[in-house]
């Protein structure tokens, strides 16, 4: 029987179960395609999330479930609750504990430019909301939950703002833009870095219940633009912000873009990512800028 679970095929639900493996675990690696890792010790299942009798049935002997899966970004309202309930369900079921990968979106606008762990989830947006109430429904369960944040992911596979927005344009040498502020710090969550601290936080020994911040690094659009170009010898890269005009028009005739608009905040002032607890507790630091960079690439 596989002793942990991990439900989401992605970039980072597969790196999970690839750390998992190689440290001689056994593995059960379910997405609806079914979609596999070359492990012998991943064995990839078909299941649709949502049906939380067949997770658990596949979940039977599991003493964790990582919940990885990601929905379409415009459809996130309708996609990801029926999916965290079927996680959640099925975790109680087994008595398996919960390892959510999340993001920073719930502690909203206006938040303090530190975010800390234990800062209280205050969302502004609707997408904000629903993963805190994803959060929330993980907190209500009858078996322990921990809930690692991200910020905006590199690495291979990683879809982002910046990697479909930014990252092509300045390849080919083009202009490029991005909502918000290019000369504002932001963090960026490496892929294999948030896998790293879902892992390790599935052995946290501590009270469980609570968060983790995932230690990423941290530099402006411009400057992350300006990592790419040199990696490929590309020119300096030209970036600058997406007007109100523009974003509008986009909006209208691109599903994923209209849902950008209410997510611009995070992008139009600096701020950090405080993961030192993480550090201290999990032992888990960030990879170097370059390392997510050249990951993303696909030249490592």
């Amino acid at each position: 029987m596989a002793k942990y679970v991990v439900v989401g095929a992605g970039p980072v639900g597969c790196e999970t179960a690839r750390l998992l493996a190689e440290r001689g675990d056994d593995v059960r690696l379910i997405s609806r395609s079914g979609t596999g890792l070359a492990h012998s010790r991943v064995h990839a299942v078909a299941l649709d999330a949502r049906d939380a009798d067949a997770i658990a049935r596949a979940s039977q002997g599991a003493e964790v479930l990582f919940m990885c899966a990601m929905a379409p970004y415009h459809q996130w309202p309708a996609e990801f609750p029926p999916i965290m309930e079927g996680v959640a369900r099925a975790a109680e079921r087994v008595g398996a504990r919960i390892v959510v990968a999340g993001n920073t979106y719930g502690y909203g606008e206006g938040a303090p430019s530190q975010l800390s762990h234990d800062l209280p989830l205050k969302p502004t947006t609707v997408k904000g909301r629903v993963r805190v109430a994803m959060w929330e429904r993980a907190l209500s369960s009858s078996v322990p939950a921990l809930e690692v944040r991200a910020s905006d992911y590199l690495g291979k596979g990683a879809v982002s703002l910046f990697t479909l927005a930014v990252v092509p344009h300045v390849l080919a040498g083009e202009e490029a833009a991005i909502p918000g502020n290019p000369n504002a710090v932001h963090p960026w969550s490496f892929t294999k870095d948030v896998a790293r601290t879902l892992v390790a936080a599935s052995s946290y020994s501590g009270e469980w219940n609570r968060a983790f911040h995932v230690p990423s690094q941290h530099a402006t659009p411009r400057e992350l633009a300006a990592r790419f170009a040199t990696l490929v010898g590309a020119p300096t890269p030209r970036l600058r912000e997406f007007s109100e005009p523009e974003l509008r028009s986009l909006a209208e005739n691109d599903p994923v873009m209209r849902e950008v608009e209410e997510m611009v905040y995070l992008l139009e002032e600096s701020s950090v990512l405080d993961a030192s607890e993480t550090t201290r507790l999990l032992g888990i630091v960030a990879s170097a800028l370059d390392d997510m960079v050249s990951d993303t690439l696909r030249l490592s």
